[in-house]
């Protein structure tokens, strides 16, 4: 019997869900869960057409729900080993020199931001509205994906920042969930959140000196690095998240 759909459909499922996902279906088909049960795990729009193609498609080929598991969780296992490699690239913005070639940190953050499927976290020190980055944002939050930015306050500044919170560049996107480092969580007077990265699905990691404005983003000479694949891009989003479980991050409630 050809079961030429249900591959198709698996493979399409796989692309859709990434790695992780995808051992999360492979584990309910295995467990015999019903199709509706399967579908309400999946809430996104994209998986939900792909997990439903798929459903079909098992029906219809006569497979196996065990089999339909094992297969899916080697498309699993391939996307894990490829992803064990680690891609590293410069990101320098600004004034171009012969050999080195230039690329607009905007370009790369929205890159960034445009191949999360599931999460992104980033972090900044200082942040303005910057057209780009917030349609991308505001796509990225539409599609499902989770979107955490940690950003300074003023206080938390001690004068350094002038203007509006940095929180108000993103207040405009329903869904983002903003933190900030309390600054009775800081070990001393005069400690800031300088850090700049940003962190799609634990396994693209952008490392900048650029903030989140349009002069980090366009004007300045700035310096970065992309890293694609590998364990450094989890691992820098886990140590943010355990920051937000132990409460050194908290959640930025804007003052009316």
């Amino acid at each position: 019997m050809s079961r030429k759909r249900f591959e198709a459909a698996a493979a399409t499922a796989a692309a859709s869900l990434g790695p992780t996902r995808t051992k999360t279906l492979a584990t309910l088909l295995a467990q015999g869960r019903s199709p509706a049960y399967v579908l309400g795990k999946f809430p996104t729009s994209a998986a939900l057409e792909a997990i439903s193609s798929l459903l079909v498609s098992i029906k219809e080929d006569g497979v196996p729900p065990a089999e339909a598991a094992a297969y899916l969780r080697g498309y699993a296992a391939a996307w894990t080993r490829r992803r064990e490699d680690t891609e590293v690239r410069a990101v320098w913005s600004g004034p171009s020199t012969p050999g080195t070639p230039v690329r607009a940190t905007a370009q790369v953050l929205t890159e960034v931001v445009g191949a999360a499927e599931h999460r992104i976290v980033a972090v900044t020190y200082s942040a303005r509205s910057y057209a780009p980055l917030t349609a991308a944002l505001f796509e990225a939050v539409a599609r499902g994906v989770t979107v955490d930015i940690v950003v300074e306050t003023l206080e938390g500044a001690g004068g350094l920042l002038s203007g509006g919170e940095p929180a108000d560049a993103f207040s405009g996107i329903p869904g983002l969930r903003l933190w900030h480092w309390p600054n009775s969580r800081r070990a001393a007077p005069g400690c800031r959140l300088h850090a700049k990265l940003a962190v799609a699905d634990d396994r693209i990691l952008f490392l900048t000196s650029a903030n989140l404005t349009a002069s980090g983003a366009e004007r300045n000479i700035e310096a970065g690095v992309l890293l694609k694949g590998g364990p450094m891009p989890g691992r820098m989003a886990d140590h943010i998240r355990e920051l937000q479980r132990r409460g050194v991050l908290a959640r930025w409630q804007a003052t009316p």
